[in-house]
């Protein structure tokens, strides 16, 4: 960081002051303030972004939130004026709190959480367009310390940002942009069933604990319960009644801000909505995506086709069945008695008359045969 020391005059009050410039990270541009800590504490502004300290919005936002009507003039002689006697009344307190009209305003509203911004920018910090690579004539390539990028549009309106614009809070684009997205901010809807009295805190990161829950939910009504989820960074917050739960979401949507995390606040659920709809997808049909190029299901056998006798003692196979293959009888059945006349060698085997065939040990393996073992060929080991 380098310090100047009266280095450079402030873009408001055009009075020399003390002036820091320092590179906030590699491949970053240099930083420098701008105003002086005079102007910049009459406003709670940074002296680099001029951006409010507390909840990071252009001055034009957060004046219009809190109702505030800019009263520094812009006339050199009453400028300076002014700023005496803010420089007087700013050396009584603490340093800490703004002066002007801002540090006698109320308590933020909810607009002003709404559109809090928690987590720092770092878009601004990055490097300048190369002027150069526009044109096509860089030639440092990735030692180039600019951007290599298409630059905006110059009719866009952002790209028309004033520094006085910034800090009087008079048509500055990107507060413009700011105040049309809380317009089109979606609402928190109410859900029909009465009894549902829960709501569900999401995004606690581990960080927001019961205690800070309960110490900013108990101001909306009695809380019955609180069940923290540690494995999903989530929360839900019961509360005795249905109208004390109404104004905790009215409140907290889109407006909860703990220990730095911006919370999501939603209505929780009926305790039987979740077990019902889980039934009724399991018990609902599920219907398969057929396979192409598989054939369809076999047409039945035209009428008055007929089956081949089956030998008698053979029931006939059941309707829709299919016939033992190889003309077995099916279990339980009895096989029909030989034919006169014939001679077996050997008894049947028993399970043609319906038993099973017994257990038979399998031949001792004899080994391996080669024809150099065949004792009448010549040659042959005895």
């Amino acid at each position: 960081m380098i310090k100047e020391k009266y280095g450079r005059e402030c873009k408001i009050c055009q009075r020399p002051f003390t002036v820091f410039r320092w590179c906030p990270g590699p491949k970053a541009r240099y930083k420098k303030t701008e105003v002086c800590q005079t102007c910049s504490k009459l406003k709670n502004i940074c002296q680099t972004c001029l951006f409010d300290l507390e909840y990071g919005l252009p001055v034009q936002v957060r004046d219009a939130a809190l109702q505030l009507k800019d009263d520094v003039p812009k006339s050199d002689v009453n400028k300076e004026y002014y700023t005496q006697n803010a420089e007087r009344e700013l050396a009584n307190t603490d340093g800490t709190t703004p002066g002007g009209k801002l540090g006698k305003s109320q308590a933020a509203s909810d607009l002003l959480m709404k559109l809090a911004r928690t987590a720092p920018y770092y878009k601004r910090n990055r490097a300048h367009i190369c002027s150069f690579w526009v044109k096509g004539e860089c030639k440092r390539g990735e030692e180039c310390p600019y951007r290599h990028e298409t630059p905006t549009d110059p009719n866009d309106p952002l790209a028309k940002q004033n520094m006085k614009d910034r800090y009087y809070g008079v048509d500055d684009p990107v507060a413009e942009k700011l105040m049309r997205r809380a317009k089109n901010m979606p609402q928190l809807d109410k859900p029909d069933d009465r009894t549902i009295t829960t709501l569900h805190i999401r995004g606690l990161d581990g960080v927001v604990t019961e205690r800070d829950l309960r110490d900013h939910f108990y101001q909306y009504g009695e809380i019955r319960s609180i069940n923290m989820v540690m494995r999903q960074n989530c929360a839900f917050v019961c509360f005795t009644t249905r109208a004390a739960a109404e104004k905790a979401a009215d409140s907290s949507f889109n407006a909860l801000i703990l220990k730095g995390l911006r919370l999501r606040v939603m209505w929780g659920r009926a305790q039987g909505q979740s077990s019902s709809e889980d039934y009724s997808a399991a018990s609902a049909p599920v219907s398969l995506t057929p396979v192409p190029g598989l054939p369809g299901v076999l047409p039945p056998p035209p009428p008055g086709t007929s089956m081949p006798p089956l030998p008698p003692g053979i029931p006939p196979p059941p309707p829709g069945g299919m016939a033992p293959p190889g003309g077995m009888a099916p279990p339980g059945a009895m096989m029909p008695p030989p034919p006169p006349g014939a001679h077996f060698h050997h008894p049947p085997p028993p399970h043609m008359y319906g038993g099973m065939p017994p257990h038979m040990p399998p031949p001792p393996f004899a080994g391996a045969h080669y024809p150099s073992m065949d004792p009448h060929r010549m040659g042959a080991r005895s």
